[in-house]
């Protein structure tokens, strides 16, 4: 499988909408994959219909080509979401703190890093005052570990912000999860941990007389877009374009190798979102090949590494009835977009045992066990954190409103353990799950997960 990078450049303000049940129209906070899918799709259609005229009329699904194998076969290509690639850094400033001169100040800027984008588990929480990653706040850290021991000693647990406490202020601790962070790679670099977003604004308009074609007394009404460049140092006001970074995964290499050719060759003709007629949308899209490959190996080592070190961290309060992980290895699923979960025909939220065989093609091995204690030693789900929200859309192809689709939201986590003997097995299915992704319309961009995401062994004490 080969995974095509792309750099997403906005040059003119972008109209996104999360359409919801109602009248309730907001901007998303990235760029989905089925926005980036459609428009790459008509440009194709669009070009291609200069050398075929009225090819978009015929039945692309029997004889397309390469654009049936793309976006139409049984293995399309997936097209992920796009996140914003702008992180808030801590700077290190020369200014000196004249009431505490022994302690560093930091100023904040905005830039545009390289790093790989990730959304934070929903079990990370930050300070209820003073939330955000340090040292403009108090820290982030992650729950999942500790929140799961205290319920296996039968122990509270009531997690508190340890730099507020030192302070004698309110130390209480809410959900801090579902936005996006990366992690620089420079050892060097005193924080590493950044926090991602793009901003806002409503552009008004006015309302056109279809009659008439001009403009319609008393009638206005505003377009909440994404903002096409930011300010790198509020101090200096020196504006840069808003990038963001997405990834097309594709199974033929020839193939990925022709998308990226004409991504590049067509790099200024794309317009995402709505409202393009009016000048918005306007984006330069740049694209590189890559092999896709993941770690997930190593972060599910790590992952149980600092599991073991927990579990017996919190031996000192009482000894369990038994030993969770005793000839058990843990991982957890960990969403990095909304996905759309079936069971039954049913819309659900939680990945069930039997649901995630099914996605790793265990399913007849799993469905071969008779009792429940067997299952269990198989796969069991130790624990979900999940919630809910209502998706919906506009098919440009079709010229009608998407579904409404209950979804699962970005940022859900699912704790799983399987017996140790099958940890090799899992593993390779694992990886596997990670690149394909997990419910249905993955091809849109729903449904990406992480296994093991490396927030997980971030502890209360090592605050980020």
């Amino acid at each position: 499988m080969k995974r095509i990078k792309l750099k997403i450049t906005a040059l003119s303000p972008l109209a996104i909408a999360a359409k919801k049940p109602g009248s309730v129209s907001e901007a998303e906070d990235h760029i989905p994959g089925s926005v980036i899918r459609g428009a790459i799709a008509s440009q194709i259609l669009q070009l291609s219909n200069q050398q075929t005229p009225r090819i978009a009329e015929q039945n692309l699904t029997a004889d397309g080509g390469d654009f049936e194998a793309l976006f139409l076969g049984d293995e399309p290509a997936i097209f992920q979401n796009a996140y914003p690639a702008v992180a808030k850094i801590a700077n290190k400033s020369f200014l000196v703190d004249k009431q505490k001169t022994e302690k560093e100040k930091y100023d904040t800027i905005y830039r545009v890093v390289n790093d790989e984008i990730l959304v934070l588990p929903v079990t990370s929480v930050s300070s209820k005052t003073d939330s955000g990653f340090k040292p403009k706040a108090n820290g982030v850290f992650d729950t999942l570990i500790d929140r799961f021991c205290a319920d296996s000693y039968n122990y509270p647990y009531d997690p508190s912000d340890p730099k507020s406490l030192e302070e004698k202020t309110d130390a209480r601790v809410e959900p801090y999860g579902s936005g996006f962070y990366s992690k620089t790679n420079d050892r060097e670099t005193k924080y590493q941990y950044r926090s991602h977003s793009v901003s806002t604004r409503f552009l008004t308009r006015v309302g056109i007389n279809r009659q008439r074609a001009t403009s319609q007394d008393d009638i206005l009404y505003s377009i909440e877009v994404l903002n096409e460049s930011f300010v790198e140092n509020p101090q200096e006001k020196n504006w840069h374009p808003v990038v963001y970074r997405s990834d097309i995964l594709v199974n033929d290499a020839d193939l990925a190798k022709s998308l990226t050719d004409f991504i590049n060759q067509n790099f200024q003709i794309f317009r995402l979102g709505g409202a393009t007629s009016r000048g918005l949308g306007k984006v330069e899209i740049t694209a590189t090949m890559d092999d896709a490959f993941t770690d997930v190996e190593s972060r599910i080592a790590e992952f149980n590494k600092q599991f073991k070190n927990r579990w017996q961290l919190w031996s000192v309060f009482s000894t369990p009835e038994n030993n969770l992980l005793e000839n058990r290895t843990y991982f957890t699923l960990d969403l990095q977009a909304d996905a759309i979960l079936t069971d039954n025909w049913r819309r659900i939220t939680v990945i069930s045992p039997k649901m995630l065989c099914e996605f790793v093609n265990l399913d007849d091995e799993f469905a071969q066990l008779n009792d429940t204690e067997e299952k269990d030693n198989f796969l069991k789900l130790e624990v979900a954190y999940s919630s809910y929200n209502y998706r919906s859309g506009w098919n440009s192809a079709w010229g009608l409103m998407k579904d409404i689709e209950l979804v699962t939201n970005r940022g859900a986590v699912y704790l799983f353990s399987i017996d140790k003997e099958n940890e090799k097995k899992w593993t390779d299915k694992l990886k596997d799950l990670e690149l394909n992704g997990v419910g249905d319309r993955t091809s849109e961009g729903f449904g990406q997960v992480r296994v093991c995401n490396e927030f997980h062994n971030v502890f209360r004490e090592n605050a980020k």
